[in-house]
């Protein structure tokens, strides 16, 4: 266990910002998920309108730096593929 007062404080910090990202990577998975599950089921109506929330989960954890920049593009991109298949 830390002894120092800043490294008390970090640790406590640190833990915040673990549980933030945590937050964000579950949001971004779980509307790939959706969409996925979406499109398997050949609901392409629902999965275009899905999709934008699906773009701003994935763009929200790439601005935290949950995702990076090039991962976050190949995912919406690698989604719009298979949006065009159904």
């Amino acid at each position: 266990m830390a002894n120092a007062s800043a490294a008390k404080k970090y640790i406590r910090s640190s833990a915040k910002r673990k549980e933030l990202n945590d937050n964000y990577r579950d949001k971004y998975r779980q509307a790939i998920k959706k969409i996925v599950e979406l499109i398997q089921e050949e609901k392409k109506e629902e999965a275009i309108k899905f999709f934008p929330t699906v773009q701003k989960a994935i763009d929200k954890a790439v601005k935290r730096g949950v995702l990076k920049k090039n991962t976050g593009a190949r995912k919406k991109a690698n989604l719009v593929k298979k949006l065009k298949t159904v």
